[in-house]
């Protein structure tokens, strides 16, 4: 069983204070992991390492140590079986995410999970209730691309071929204890020691995260998955698709009128899905990038942006930035400054604050001013 680690610059709760999102939370099926402050807390002895969370995490910011996704996948991708099953091959079926599923099915022509150990396993119940929702999305978006193949969820029960037991030898006992291997064995054993704590771990951000935080980050799955679509032939017709059924990416509106230009949307999104120019005067958006993580409309103050209720495959196989809005941009009448004016505004968002700060504390309102 792994060892789960939290990165706390790439979590998404770690970029904002007003992020809302709990997916890790959500989908831990012992209750290993809590949001009892501002970044995930993990007790070791109650996760049972099925890699849930991390096949959940938008930004992967989660990971265990003895089992990694994308090496499973180019390892699987040579691999001539079609069988997926935690008594092969991975810790269990959650730890494979909806854009590993669909680039595998692709790659494999074919896929194959294996629940036949579901039912005899403590968290089988709660593991196959997020299954079966995820492999019928991810068949979904299979059909919408018009492939041949799809995610099956087959009850074969693989289990392992028995190992001969080799006779173990006194001599065994001393070379454990080679010099070149004490500091492997001191790593294993406080290894061993933080997953028999049974607390809960909390994490906390200090100036080492600093730059972590600032870097946009693609993650590696979203690399495995257009990786893949590569090698794959594209669809007759790139076919809209229901929004709300593909889960780790998104396309964006954004209701100019209620758009303030404050910026922030582009500045904490943490893959660069969301962009401006040199002069700040627009918002851009890349599909290709997105995560869904949605912590820019957690920062949106007006709630000017939203997801769009549909989706457009084509960006998955011909990616195109889109202009979400459009500002002029003009200097301040009070500080000299450059800055996006939305409606019109001859101050900046700064001036106005400490316009409307002064106005208050003098006692006046702008009826007054005016």
């Amino acid at each position: 069983m792994g060892l789960l680690s939290l990165s706390p610059a790439r979590c998404v709760r770690a970029l904002s204070i007003n992020s809302i999102c709990t997916i890790c939370a959500d989908v831990c099926p012992t209750g290993a992991i809590v949001l009892s402050g501002r970044l995930p807390s993990i007790n070791q002895s109650t996760c049972v390492g099925c890699a849930g969370c991390v096949s959940s995490c938008p930004t992967e910011a989660l990971a265990l140590d003895d089992f990694s996704p994308t090496d499973f996948f180019f390892d699987f991708v040579s691999d001539t079986s079609l069988l997926v099953s935690c008594q092969k091959n991975v810790p269990c079926l959650a730890a494979l995410g909806s854009e590993h599923l669909i680039a595998l099915c692709g790659m494999k022509k074919g896929l194959k999970l294996d629940i036949g150990h579901c039912g005899s396993c403590s968290i089988g119940e709660s593991i196959l209730r997020d299954l079966r929702e995820r492999i019928e999305n991810v068949n979904y978006a299979l059909e919408a691309i018009e492939s041949e193949y799809s995610v099956d969820l087959v009850e074969e029960a693989y289990t392992e071929s028995e190992k001969s037991e080799s006779t173990p030898d006194r001599r065994d006992f001393f070379k454990t204890f080679h010099l070149k291997k004490i500091g492997a064995y001191k790593a294993n054993f406080e290894r061993e020691v933080q997953m028999s704590t049974d607390e809960y771990i909390s994490h906390t951000l200090d100036s080492t995260h600093t730059q972590g935080l600032r870097t946009k980050k693609i993650t590696d799955r979203r690399k495995v998955f257009f990786t893949a679509l590569k090698r794959l032939e594209k669809p007759s017709v790139y076919h809209v698709v229901e929004g709300d059924r593909i889960s780790f990416t998104s396309q964006k509106l954004l209701d100019e009128t209620k758009c303030t230009a404050c910026e922030m949307c582009y500045r904490i999104c943490p893959t660069g899905a969301l962009t401006s120019d040199m002069r700040n005067s627009k918002i851009d958006f890349d599909p290709f990038l997105c995560v869904k993580c949605h912590l820019c409309h957690d920062v949106c103050e007006s709630d000017a942006i939203t997801v769009s209720p549909s989706y457009n495959l084509k960006e998955w196989y011909t990616p195109t930035v889109q202009n979400l809005v459009t500002y002029l941009v003009r200097r301040c009448n009070e500080c000299d400054a450059m800055f996006s004016s939305v409606g019109g505004e001859k101050i900046c968002r700064r001036c106005r604050l400490e316009e409307e700060e002064a106005m208050e504390l003098w006692g006046l309102n702008n009826d007054e001013q005016r």
